[in-house]
C-alpha cells in the first residue's frame, strides 16, 4: 500500500514539474495531453490521505491545485468563446470535453439536494460560475425548470463571456442572472437563495474556503442548504478538501464519494436555524449519519460510489 502511494505521488510530482515549465496552460496539444494524464493519474481509488503528505508534496499539492485552476479557466474561456459563435449555443454545449461529466454531475448533485429539500427551489446562488455556468445551465435545462439561478464571478470578462451563451435562449435569458462581485461583499441577499452552490475553486486553500464558508454560515437563511464540491483520496491533488468538521454553522447532512469519472466529491448541508455555540469556538458545525436509504437513492446513478459514514460527533458538545 505505501509503495503504491509513493509511485503515485512521484508520478504526480513528475507531472507537476512538467506542468509548471510551460509557458501557457491556455488549451493546446501538450497543455491537453499533460491534464489528461495527471487526471488518469488522480482519478482512480485510492486510500491516500493528502494531510499525511510531507511539507514538500503539501507544498507541490498546494501549486498544482492553482494550476489546475488556472487551465481550467482557460479552457472554458476557450470554448464558451467558441460556444459563442454559434447561433444557439445552449444546442452545441456537448462540443465541450467534459460536458457529459457536467451531465452526470449535476444528476448527481440534484439527486442527493432531492434527498433533504422537501421543495422546488425559487432561488439558487452559484458563487464562482465562470465563463462557462454548466452547473446552472445543466439543473435549470434538466432538473430545475421553473427555479432561477443567480450566478457570481468577481470577473467580468466571464460573467460577459456566460451571459452570451444564455442570451439567445427564450429561457434560460430569463432565469440565469449574473452578478460580478465578491461573495464576501454580499450579504443580505444571501438571505434570498434556498440553496447555495459553492464551486470547488472559489477558496483555492484551506484559509480561503473557510473564509467564504463563514461568510455563508454568517449571511444565508436559517434552513438552506449549502452544496460543495471537495475531494477525496489523489483526486485531492486536482482540487481542494472541504472538512466538514469546517462547515461551522451548518448541519453536515451527507458527503457522497464517486470513484468514477466524476471527480468531485459532493458535501450537502444546511444552515442551523439557530447557532449552536461550542465551549471554546464560535459556530459549530454537527455531522449527522448517513441513512441506508440514501445510498439507494445514489445508486440508480451507476457511480461507483464512496459513502462516507459520518457519525455523530460529541466533542464539541
Amino acid at each position: 500500500m505505501v509503495c503504491e502511494e509513493e509511485v503515485l505521488i512521484e508520478k504526480v510530482c513528475g507531472l507537476y514539474e512538467q506542468i509548471s515549465s510551460l509557458e501557457s496552460l491556455k488549451p493546446c496539444k501538450n497543455v491537453d495531453m499533460l491534464f489528461t494524464q495527471l487526471v488518469l493519474t488522480c482519478i482512480p481509488p485510492s486510500p491516500i490521505d493528502v494531510t499525511n503528505l510531507n511539507e514538500s508534496v503539501q507544498e507541490i499539492r498546494s501549486h498544482l491545485i492553482k494550476l489546475c485552476g488556472e487551465a481550467e479557466g482557460h479552457l472554458e474561456t476557450h470554448y464558451s468563446t467558441l460556444l459563442a459563435s454559434y447561433d444557439n449555443p445552449i444546442e452545441n454545449l456537448d462540443i465541450f470535453p467534459y460536458y457529459s461529466n457536467y451531465l452526470k454531475l449535476g444528476l448527481l448533485e440534484f439527486t442527493i439536494l432531492t434527498q433533504h429539500c422537501t421543495h422546488v427551489p425559487t432561488k439558487i446562488a452559484f458563487v464562482g460560475s465562470g465563463p462557462l455556468p454548466l452547473t446552472s445551465i445543466v439543473l435549470a435545462s434538466n432538473h430545475l425548470p421553473s427555479t432561477t439561478f443567480h450566478n457570481y464571478d468577481m470577473d467580468s470578462l466571464a460573467n460577459s463571456n456566460a451571459m452570451r451563451l444564455v442570451s439567445s435562449h427564450p429561457d434560460l435569458s430569463n432565469r440565469m442572472l449574473f452578478h460580478t462581485t465578491d461573495i464576501l461583499d454580499v450579504s443580505n441577499a444571501l438571505k434570498e437563495y434556498e440553496v447555495v452552490y459553492l464551486a470547488a475553486l472559489v477558496g483555492m486553500d484551506k484559509e480561503g474556503k473557510n473564509r467564504i464558508i463563514d461568510h455563508l454560515a454568517k449571511h444565508m437563511n436559517p434552513g438552506a442548504f449549502l452544496m460543495l464540491r471537495s475531494a477525496h483520496g489523489a483526486r485531492a491533488f486536482l482540487y481542494p478538501v472541504v472538512d466538514p468538521c469546517d462547515l461551522r454553522g451548518f448541519e453536515v447532512l451527507s458527503v457522497f464519494h464517486p470513484t468514477d469519472e466524476v471527480i468531485n466529491s459532493v458535501v450537502i448541508a444546511r444552515k442551523y436555524p439557530v447557532p449552536i455555540h461550542s465551549l471554546d469556538q464560535g459556530l459549530a458545525s454537527k455531522i449527522l449519519p448517513n441513512k441506508c436509504s440514501e445510498i439507494q437513492a445514489f445508486n440508480p446513478l451507476n457511480h461507483g460510489n464512496i459513502i462516507e459514514e459520518l457519525a455523530i460527533e460529541e466533542q464539541l458538545l
